[in-house]
């Protein structure tokens, strides 16, 4: 027997689903096979404390997706772990099941037409009625024309050609060329067309801070909405989205809200990952119709998933929640269920294990002699990778 988590009993019974894992017994052994619902649209929620398989489910979920025809997985990345999803022979697997298609963007860029005025203010820290604030105000508003590639170029140079005060025009211009520095602004950058290739996309922005990081993640959750609603996009995409706390603090707020609550009709999914439930908007909890939750000790965290308890959960739910790593309590608003499981083992790497001394200065003595011999190794290139 399979159940498929997100779709109602008996509902399109020959719908695409992918799988997750296994039911979890009493005595903790593998029970049915567990599956999620992927013919249409979701908004689920992710969560679980440092440690106990946060991002290794997301991973789970992302492979799936991109051994599915029809979707356009996308992942954005924070943390740098999901590298694996690209690496060479490791979504090869025995039997008739997919391979894992994958590719990794390294240096991601967006339009900078992606933010609206009142964001640039926002990722600027500029109060928008200041002098300066509206300057980069009005310069946003101007959308850049001809062939030039850098979108912020065109908006410095609506702020140098005004007549408003030097003092002012020179604080507007300094902090965009602040933005400029970042290098995530491109007229050309991620669009619909790039990010639905049917391969999964993942963006790795470890290196960014939150403003950029921010910046990049607005772009490319605006390019997948308004990809689907003007019909460039084909094919149904899925947002993954890791430490998702860090994005609702900035200006890709507004872009996340939109899935979450508009998502449904243009066939946008949005998978969110936090270890703080607590920093997630009360949308992003309430709006999810999947929630898998790990292991959560946080007071704060626990009473934020607790006031968007469905009535149907009769027992409190932190009283059911996991203790052991990979273990998950999965809760199912199309059927108005709640589920103890296992997410299944990865077919590619994971590479968001924290680090051991132990294991590390092991490493290091069995490599010693052969590093000695052989010199420093340099790095593959990026345009060598799948």
């Amino acid at each position: 027997m399979t159940f498929v988590i997100g779709r109602q009993h008996g509902d399109r019974a020959e719908a695409p689903t992918v799988h997750l894992g296994a039911y979890r017994a009493r005595d903790g052994s593998s029970g049915a096979a567990l599956h999620l619902d992927v013919d249409g649209p979701h908004a689920m929620l992710v969560v679980g404390k440092r440690g106990y398989g946060k991002s290794y489910t997301l991973g789970v979920i992302a492979e799936a997706l991109a051994r599915t025809d029809g979707l356009a997985p996308v992942v954005l990345d924070p943390m740098g772990v999901f590298g694996g999803l690209a690496a060479e022979g490791g979504g090869e697997t025995a039997g008739d099941e997919a391979p894992i298609r994958a590719t990794v963007v390294e240096d991601p860029t967006v339009d900078p037409a992606a933010l609206d005025p009142r964001s640039w203010c926002a990722m600027l820290d500029l109060d928008p009625t200041g002098a300066a604030g509206s300057l980069v105000w009005r310069a946003a508003q101007q959308r850049p024309d001809g062939n030039e590639r850098d979108g912020l170029a065109a908006m410095r140079e609506a702020v140098r050609s005004t007549d408003a005060d030097p003092a002012a025009r020179r604080a507007a211009d300094n902090h965009l060329g602040l933005a400029s520095g970042w290098g995530v602004f491109d007229r050309g950058g991620l669009d619909a067309a790039a990010l639905g290739t049917g391969a999964a996309t993942v963006i790795d922005v470890s290196g960014l801070a939150a403003a950029p990081l921010n910046a990049v993640c607005r772009g490319v959750a605006e390019a997948l909405y308004r990809g689907r609603v003007s019909d460039e996009l084909d094919r149904l995409p899925w947002l993954l989205v890791d430490e998702a706390h860090a994005m609702f603090a900035g200006v890709a707020a507004p872009a996340l809200e939109k899935i979450l609550t508009r998502g449904r009709a243009p066939g946008v999914s949005l998978v969110l990952a936090t270890q703080r439930p607590s920093a997630v908007p009360a949308v992003g909890v309430s709006q999810a119709d999947v929630l898998v939750a790990h292991r959560l000790t946080s007071e704060a965290d626990l009473d934020a998933l607790a006031r968007a308890r469905p009535t149907y959960l009769e027992t409190s739910l932190s009283d059911r929640l996991p203790t052991a790593t990979g273990e998950v309590v999965i809760v199912d608003d199309a059927t108005e269920t709640v589920h103890a499981a296992t997410v299944r083992e990865r077919v590619t790497p994971h590479e968001g294990e924290s680090p051991s001394l132990r294991e590390r200065l092991a490493g290091e003595e069995h490599r010693a002699p052969q590093r000695r011999r052989s010199g420093t190794t340099a790095a593959r290139p990026a345009e060598e990778r799948p």
